[in-house]
């Protein structure tokens, strides 16, 4: 059975990929793929001068031109922070305890620069885990281990840690 504390969420925060460029790339592979395999497959017309087999075509169809905008408009990171520590859902649960936290501050940092982009990144700094922006909590556990945590609320993100380590009087 769930302690009650654990289940009390005193922070929610829901991010997606929603950059205006990421959406141009994926939309225009997307429709070339859709293009390519309308002529191909169903007006029966070669796409392009060396066409692909139509088996190829379909599968990359299938993959780029419909599953992969499906599953990009899907993904979303779900950061909470609970009574008993900070839960971030993307891909997979990352649940960190706050007995294994020994500092936390609110940062900016260089997507591009430092991580090379967005999503669940790896660095000489520790692992991050960003959807957008530039912004985030830095998160240092008592392993020496370093995670950030991109967020659009980071000072609001900041104080719900410190409410649940109990360092907030709110």
């Amino acid at each position: 059975m769930m302690d009650k504390r654990s289940e009390k969420i005193l922070f929610r925060e829901v991010q997606r990929f929603r950059q205006i460029w990421i959406w141009l790339i994926i939309l225009c592979l997307a429709v070339i793929l859709w293009y390519g395999t309308i002529k191909q497959i169903l007006l029966n017309q070669p796409f392009g001068s060396n066409p692909t087999p139509d088996v190829v075509l379909v599968i990359f169809w299938v993959i780029f031109g419909v599953c992969f905008p499906v599953l990009f408009y899907s993904l979303r990171m779900i950061t909470e922070v609970r009574a008993d520590g900070l839960y971030i859902h993307f891909f997979t649960l990352k649940k960190i305890l706050w007995q294994e936290l020994k500092s936390y501050k609110v940062q900016s940092y260089r997507p591009i620069r430092e991580y090379c982009g967005w999503g669940v990144r790896y660095d000489s700094k520790g692992k991050a885990y960003t959807v957008r922006g530039n912004q985030g909590v830095q998160l240092e556990l008592i392993t020496g281990k370093r995670l950030l945590v991109g967020s659009q609320k980071p000072e609001e993100l900041a104080r719900a840690i410190s409410k649940a380590l109990g360092k907030d009087e709110d």
